[in-house]
C-alpha cells in the first residue's frame, strides 16, 4: 500500500523536523516544517485516491498536475475574487462557499477538459485532487501565519495549526470538490463538459456546506448564547459585536463547534458515498451505445452523443 508507506514516512520526517526545530530554534527549518505538515494529508489521500481510478485517461502525470496546478489556480482565484468580492458580513461565509467551490471546479474542467473518457469515478479523484492541492497551500498560508505573534514567532502555534488542519483535511476541500467533480463528469460527453442542474445543485450543496464548514464558530456561539447567554453578552450581540465565551461557556461552545463539523462531515461523507455506489452499479451494468445527455442548461452539440 503505497498511500500508506507515504503517510509513514512523511509523519516521521515531520516529527524529526519539529523535534529538531525545536531543539536548535533554527529558522531555516521553519519552510520544511510548514511543507511536510501541509501537504503530508492530502497527498496521502490523493495517492490513495489514485489506486482507485477507472480507466487509463488517469494518470500519475495528470493527477500531479491537478494537484499542483490545479491547487495553485484555485488559491489565486479564490484570493483575487475574496479581495475585491467580499466585505465583513454575516453572509461572507456564504460568499466564501460560493467562490471557493468555483474556482476549484473551474480549475477542474481546465485541466481535464481534454480526456477522452469520463467516468463518475474518475471525475470523484480529480476533483479530490484539485481540492486537496488547494487544502495543501491554504494550509501551508495558515501554518506559516500563525508563526508570527505580538510576542514573536510562535513555534507551537505552527504546529497546532497543522496538526488540527491536518486532521480536518480529509472532510474538507477534497472532500467537495470530489463530489463536484464527480457529478461533474458523471454528465460530460467526450467533447463537451455539461452544464446541467444536477451539476448546478450539487454546487449550491456543496457551497453551502464548505459555508457552514468556515462559519461553525459563530454558530456554535450563537448557540451558546442561546442556552447560558448572560445579559451583557447580549447588550454586545445587539451592537454588532460578538462576545467570546466565558470560561464557563467554553465547554458548550466546544461541544457545539465540533458536533456541527462532524455533522457537517457526515453529510459529505454520505453524499460522496453514495456517488461512489451509484459509479459501481454504472461500471458493472452493460453499457449503453448512446446516452442522452439533456436539461436547460446543456451546452454540447448533439444530444445523445456516445461517450
Amino acid at each position: 500500500m503505497t498511500w500508506w508507506r507515504i503517510f509513514l514516512a512523511g509523519l516521521v520526517l515531520w516529527l524529526l523536523a519539529v523535534a529538531i526545530t525545536y531543539l536548535t530554534g533554527n529558522p531555516i527549518l521553519i519552510p520544511t516544517l510548514v511543507l511536510l505538515g501541509s501537504f503530508l494529508v492530502p497527498v496521502t489521500f490523493v495517492t490513495w485516491a489514485f489506486g482507485r481510478r477507472d480507466t487509463g485517461e488517469i494518470t500519475a502525470e495528470l493527477v500531479f498536475r491537478t494537484f499542483v496546478v490545479g491547487g495553485v489556480l484555485g488559491v489565486l482565484g479564490a484570493s483575487v475574487l475574496e479581495a475585491y468580492l467580499l466585505h465583513p458580513s454575516p453572509w461572507m461565509y456564504v460568499g466564501v462557499g460560493l467562490i471557493e467551490e468555483a474556482v476549484k471546479l473551474a480549475a477542474l474542467a481546465l485541466l481535464t477538459r481534454h480526456l477522452a473518457v469520463k467516468s463518475t469515478r474518475d471525475g470523484m479523484i480529480l476533483g479530490a485532487s484539485v481540492g486537496f492541492g488547494f487544502s495543501a497551500f491554504e494550509s501551508a498560508g495558515y501554518a506559516l501565519t500563525s508563526l508570527f505573534t505580538d510576542s514573536g514567532l510562535s513555534l507551537s502555534n505552527l504546529v497546532t495549526t497543522e496538526i488540527l488542519r491536518g486532521l480536518l483535511a480529509p472532510v474538507g476541500h477534497g472532500l467537495w470538490t470530489a463530489i463536484l467533480g464527480g457529478t461533474l463528469f458523471a454528465w460530460s460527453t467526450r467533447r463537451h463538459f455539461v452544464l446541467t442542474w444536477p451539476l448546478v445543485l450539487a454546487f449550491l450543496g456543496v457551497s453551502a456546506l464548505h459555508a457552514l464548514w468556515d462559519s461553525m464558530s459563530m454558530i456554535a456561539v450563537l448557540v451558546t448564547l442561546a442556552l447560558t447567554g448572560e445579559p451583557w453578552q447580549y447588550q454586545l450581540l445587539l451592537r454588532g459585536a460578538l462576545p467570546e465565551p466565558t470560561p464557563s461557556q467554553v465547554a458548550v461552545y466546544t461541544t457545539t463547534n465540533w458536533l456541527g463539523l462532524a455533522l457537517i462531515s457526515v453529510i459529505g461523507l454520505l453524499w460522496l458515498w453514495s456517488m461512489a455506489r451509484q459509479a459501481r452499479r454504472e461500471r458493472r451494468a452493460p453499457s449503453p451505445l448512446y446516452r442522452i445527455r439533456t436539461g436547460p442548461f446543456a451546452m454540447t452539440g448533439q444530444e445523445g452523443e456516445s461517450r
